[in-house]
């Protein structure tokens, strides 16, 4: 009998040292943290203190460049505190950063919305390398990662650029942008219409 109840305790020790806790993943601005939604509900579901994060989050953050996406892992103890990892930011804004695009390709198959060359897709291979989800990777396999979400942005990977031809096609881009922006406005006030 004595020995199935030491048994039990000895399991139940186990069993208390088992994390459920979740990782809170999720992409906030440089500098930018606030206890508003959609962080701050976030937060409080996992019991952090929300002032104090903001507060670590943006000291953090205060040599970045205010507003830059930053994803954030977040993993919570079982005493309130947290263990805050802060990665690069998301590979889809150097891509259009190097691009010197706002947003991608609405379709991307059948548009380009930028181009970017080789060197570029390097240095952003190399950047992207510091991720902790990234160091075990070698940098050809970050290579071919980023050509795919080079591919899914619209963003055509070229060899050489000439500046002034870019200079052209980004004028041209810009008028499309434009065009889109004015159908899908158009589109939403037909459906409220239809809606109301």
């Amino acid at each position: 009998m004595s020995k199935s109840v030491a048994r039990l305790k000895s399991m139940k020790k186990v069993a208390d040292k088992i994390d459920h806790s979740s990782k809170l993943r999720t992409n906030i601005p440089a500098g930018m943290a606030a206890a508003g939604p959609p962080l701050g509900p976030m937060l409080g579901q996992r019991n952090i203190n929300i002032a104090a994060f903001c507060k670590d989050f943006n000291e953090k953050t205060a040599n970045i460049k205010q507003g830059i996406p930053l994803p954030t892992r977040v993993k919570v103890n079982p005493d309130r505190s947290y263990h805050l990892e802060i990665h690069q930011p998301p590979a889809s804004y150097f891509l259009k950063q190097a691009a010197g695009v706002s947003r991608g390709a609405m379709t991307p198959v059948k548009e380009v919305a930028g181009k970017i060359t080789l060197k570029h897709l390097y240095e952003i291979a190399v950047i992207k390398s510091q991720d902790p989800t990234m160091d075990w990777k070698p940098l050809k396999e970050i290579c071919v990662m980023l050509l795919g979400t080079a591919r899914t942005c619209g963003i055509e990977v070229v060899r050489d650029l000439d500046a002034k031809e870019y200079g052209e096609f980004l004028e041209e881009r810009k008028k499309i942008v434009e065009e889109q922006k004015k159908q899908l406005q158009e589109k939403r006030e037909a459906k409220m219409l239809r809606t109301a």
